[in-house]
């Protein structure tokens, strides 16, 4: 189930954002404290860590993600039921 483009090189849109910055807006929430971010010009991924800061997106931190969200789901579901 990996639907991730290979990482491109070369990109103009990489160039722009190394020099002016990236345009970071929200592409998943996984609980009400962690989210996931792209960059909206050159598509990289970044997510929020145990300690607060934005890391990579990385493989292992995709999956760690995924199942913080089905936990956050179920916690949130039985807890609403009650």
């Amino acid at each position: 189930m990996n639907n991730r483009k290979a990482p491109v090189l070369f990109s103009i849109a990489r160039i722009y954002c190394s020099v002016f910055g990236h345009k970071f807006r929200v592409s998943n929430f996984i609980t009400d404290h962690i989210k996931e971010y792209q960059c909206q010009r050159c598509r990289e991924e970044i997510t929020d860590t145990a300690n607060g800061s934005l890391t990579k997106l990385t493989t292992q931190f995709k999956e760690t993600n995924e199942y913080l969200a089905q936990f956050h789901q179920r916690r949130s579901r039985k807890y609403s039921e009650a």
